[in-house]
This record gives structure tokens, C-alpha cells and sequence, in this order.
């Protein structure tokens, strides 16, 4: 059968999308060219804000109009259990984050019974297909020269206002051993960038073992479990850049640094969610660590490399968040210098702890916070592109940029976008994946343009 998947949300569940495509490939199904020619539509949803839960079950309606057979799968799927049936009665199927390897079986049982309502919303420790890789990925966020790899599912951070634990389950880090497998499978096909994903990337091998004694010493003689790992993936052949995401300042270990020195493979970028600046709030969010404590971090990074980019996210307008606690997340955020960072108006979530806190910083207050953050930010990202003018990027390529297809555009070790002309015809350009020097003549707060090498 013809099948079409719809992603909302983060790059994990972008990655669960490519598994369950490769798992439907792999049973003989066929990727339709369009949402309108397919006899299968799966909705893989978000329920991190309600914006994207709803937008997720819209869409899920609308197949369902459509007459397709038509499943859910992801977060909201869990957090709304049986009560899903009662939103979307002639939804066919839905599936938590940690059954999706079940979807093959389950569209065969419905094409043969017309079974209406399968649910599956267990939480296994070891979720099946998670290795499952398309063999030709579809353009989007990943190309052919990128993978997204799983490494760690789950949190048990129990952040106040998250949702994620209740949806995605305990953290379980998968053996080192099947991920250096995957990457190694992903390089012989052409792929020369991963990215590991986690919920808290640098908790990997935290909860349960991911090395045992049947695996080999570190070379390095890495303790921890994470740089243990990237020193493993640094030594694959054909995998030039390792990123990862998302961090917590209690990662950024004297051991991670190490790794950081010793392999240029891994890149020179961390996403370093901060929530707040004020201690106050950080204390009621349950992020476990202080404002000195994120600086210190951030510090240690740049100890290392001056030009080191940071990317973070911030809630504004959490319960109870004063202005002085605004003001501190401002000064927290120029003293950190991010290059770039994801701002966003608190929403109460069912089930969250802070779901049971008044929600009384007023909309419109929350909006006015946003601004100033994002207004903050655009001249924070002037100013450390600008400090870029005149340095040598090395840039890999992703493709034509999307505003002019007579200009490249890629991405340095920083995660930063560079753009340039193409000398010559369009012909000339280098293929994505390719590795480019770039001579940096210019910049805006979120690009830097450059001639090349």
C-alpha cells in the first residue's frame, strides 16, 4: 500500500518518522508521491505545547475525511491513551513513541480484519526498528549525507513544566555497541554527518549500562559513557561531523572537553537549553543547577574554543516569573553571548506539576518578554557573526540556498549557515556533503556569507 507520513514536532520524532518509513519499505509497502496519493497516512504528533498536539489531530481528521486509513503515533498519542478514540472515533490506529516498530503488522491486520481503533501505547524498554534507516532518505531536514541516530530515549529529569517523561517513559540508553553498527552501515551508504539524539544526550549510559565486558577498552581511556562513545563513532570511516542534541549543563564534564580537543570530527556546537536565569525559577522548574553553575559551563566551553557556538532554550512568563526574574534571564543570556535561541511563552501542560501553579503572568506580558528576548537576540547574532568576518570556515555543503538557487549554502563546525556565490554556472556547484573553505565577507544575525577558497 501506498503510505504518507506527517511529522510534527522535535528532530526525534523526524528520526521515529525515517524508522517507521524503513519498516514499511522493508514489508513491501510504497512511499506515495503526494499526501492526496496515498492509502495510508500516518500522523506522528507532538504534545510538548497544545498548538502542536491540535495541529496533529487536525490532521488526523482530515485523513479520516478523506477516507484513508489513517494512524497517529508519538507523544500526544500516548498522553491522550484510549481517550484519542473519543477526539478521532474512525481513527484507525495509534501508537506510542516506544511501539512504532509494531506498524507494519498493525496496517496489515486492518487491511485484512477492518479492525478500527488498534492501540499501543506500552512502554517497552527496548522499542523495536529503531535502527531502521530509509535507503534513500526523502529531502528535508536530513539529506543523504546526514543521519539522525537515536541513542537515548526517555527522560527522568522531571523538568516542572514538562511533559516528556509521561509520554516518551524512563530513560534507556541503547548498547553502544548496535549505535556504532548503525553509524558504521549509515557510512558505508554515503552518510558523513550524525547526529545523536536524547531527550538529555549527555545522561547517555546514566540509568543502564550502554558498555559492557564483552566491548573493547577505551583507546582513550574514557570513563564516561558519552565520550566514550563519540571517541567510538569518531573512528568510523566516512563520518566527518558528529553533533548532538539536547545537553544539560551537568554534562559538560572535564571528560566531554577532552573529547571535544582530541577529535575535530565532533562539532564545535552545543545546544544548551537554560529555561531561566533566575535561581528562583530554576529551582521551581526542577532544572538542578544554578545560574552560576550554567555560566560555569558555558565558561569551560569557551575556555576551550573562543569561537565555540551555543544555542539555547528559554520559557518566559513561568508561573510566578517576576519582572526581576525577567531581567535575570536577560542578563544571563548576554553574559552566556548565545549565537542564536529558542524563546517561548509558558503553557500549562495536564499532568505537569506546574499544570497545578496559577498561571498569571498575562498573555500579553509574555508576549512583551518574547519580544525583548528575540529583539535581544537579533543584536547578540550581529555581533558574534561579526566578529566572524574574515575567518575561514570549513562548510559542508547541504545544497542551493533556498532564497537563490545560484548560491550555495551549508553549514559550519558551529552549526552556523554559510551561504555563497557559485563561481561559473550553476553546474559548478559542489555536491551536498562535499567539505568547502569559505572565506567569511559578511554577516546578518543567522547567516554568514562568504567567498570561496
Amino acid at each position: 500500500m501506498k503510505f504518507w507520513i506527517h511529522t510534527y514536532g522535535c528532530q526525534m520524532n523526524v528520526r521515529d518518522s525515517e524508522a517507521v518509513e524503513a519498516l514499511l519499505l522493508a514489508a513491501g509497502h510504497e512511499q506515495a508521491q503526494s499526501e492526496e496519493d496515498a492509502e495510508v497516512v500516518i500522523v506522528n504528533s507532538c504534545t510538548v505545547r497544545q498548538k502542536a498536539e491540535e495541529k496533529a489531530v487536525g490532521k488526523a481528521g482530515n485523513m479520516i475525511a478523506a477516507k484513508k486509513i489513517t494512524g497517529m503515533m508519538g507523544c500526544a498519542v500516548k498522553r491522550m491513551g484510549k481517550d484519542i478514540f473519543k477526539r478521532l472515533p474512525k481513527l484507525d490506529f495509534a501508537v506510542g513513541p516506544r511501539r512504532f516498530g509494531l506498524i507494519p503488522h498493525i496496517i496489515d491486520e486492518i487491511v485484512k480484519t477492518r479492525a478500527k481503533g488498534v492501540l499501543e501505547i506500552g512502554d517497552d524498554e527496548t522499542p523495536t526498528g529503531m535502527d531502521a534507516h530509509p535507503d534513500i532518505q526523502r529531502s528535508g531536514t536530513t539529506g543523504c549525507f546526514q543521519s539522525y541516530v537515536t541513542i537515548l530515549i526517555g527522560c527522568d529529569n522531571r523538568c516542572s513544566y514538562c511533559i516528556v517523561p509521561d509520554v516518551r517513559g524512563h530513560e534507556y540508553s541503547r548498547p553502544a555497541r548496535e549505535i556504532v553498527a548503525e553509524i558504521g552501515a549509515l557510512a558505508s551508504r554515503g552518510v558523513k554527518e550524525v547526529c545523536l539524539l536524547g531527550q538529555s544526550v549527555l545522561r547517555y549510559g546514566v540509568r543502564n549500562p550502554a558498555w559492557d565486558e564483552r566491548d573493547a577498552p577505551s583507546p582513550g581511556g574514557y570513563i564516561e559513557a558519552f565520550p566514550r562513545l563519540l571517541e567510538a563513532v569518531a573512528s568510523i570511516p566516512g563520518i566527518e561531523r558528529i553533533r548532538f542534541t539536547s545537553a544539560h549543563p551537568k554534562g559538560c564534564t572535564d571528560e566531554l572537553i577532552r573529547v571535544y580537543k582530541t577529535f575535530p570530527q565532533v562539532c564545535r556546537h552545543l545546544h544548551l537549553p537554560v529555561q531561566s536565569g533566575s535561581d528562583r525559577v530554576l529551582a521551581q522548574m526542577g532544572r538542578r543547577y544554578t545560574r552560576a553553575e550554567y555560566l560555569a559551563a558555558v565558561k569551560k566551553l569557551r575556555d576551550f574554543d573562543p569561537e565555540f557556538a551555543l544555542t539555547t532554550d528559554v520559557i518566559v512568563g513561568y508561573p510566578g516569573e517576576t519582572e526581576a526574574d525577567f531581567e535575570q534571564t536577560r542578563t544571563l543570556m548576554e553574559e552566556a553571548g548565545f549565537d542564536n535561541a529558542f524563546i517561548f511563552k509558558y503553557s500549562p501542560r495536564p499532568g505537569t506539576r506546574s499544570a497545578a501553579l496559577p498561571d498569571d503572568v498575562p498573555m500579553v506580558e509574555k508576549e512583551r518578554r518574547n519580544q525583548v528576548l528575540l529583539d535581544d537576540q537579533e543584536v547578540r547574532g550581529q555581533r558574534n557573526n561579526d566578529r566572524l568576518i574574515g575567518t575561514v570556515r570549513e562548510v559542508m555543503v547541504e545544497g542551493p540556498s533556498k532564497r537563490n538557487r545560484l548560491r550555495c549554502a551549508g553549514r559550519d563546525s558551529g552549526n552556523r549557515i554559510v551561504v555563497w556565490e557559485i563561481p561559473g554556472e550553476a553546474c559548478s556547484m559542489p555536491a551536498p556533503g562535499d567539505m568547502v573553505r569559505i572565506r567569511i565577507t559578511a554577516a546578518h544575525p543567522q547567516i554568514l556569507l562568504g567567498e570561496p577558497l
